[in-house]
């Protein structure tokens, strides 16, 4: 019963780059999307336009699912992740990886 209800997708109200949208993003993605806001001291309004800003043909709700997985694969892949780094610098890290 619990994995069905983390499952559940949820609306979240964003503005990304000036408009307002929703994404709809299991409780997992929603929690991992503020923790990284947090860690990088971004609002989730700032990341999302930055994801956005990055992203070739994908919707933005797939391209912010992509990044969130890939920020946490590098962050687990580093020794010593998350000590010493400047804000954003994560952020730009693996958008700058991603671009063509």
């Amino acid at each position: 019963m619990q994995n069905k209800l983390q499952n559940k997708l949820r609306s979240r109200n964003v503005t990304i780059n000036g408009r307002r949208t929703s994404l709809r993003l299991e409780q997992a993605f929603c929690d991992g999307l503020s923790d990284i806001c947090e860690r990088e001291g971004l609002s989730v309004h700032e990341l999302c336009s930055l994801i956005d800003l990055h992203r070739h043909g994908s919707s933005r709700t797939s391209a912010v699912r992509a990044f969130i997985v890939t920020y946490f694969r590098v962050v687990a892949g580093s020794p010593g992740a998350g000590s010493g780094h400047r804000p954003s610098e994560g952020v730009n890290i693996i958008l700058n990886r991603s671009s063509p």
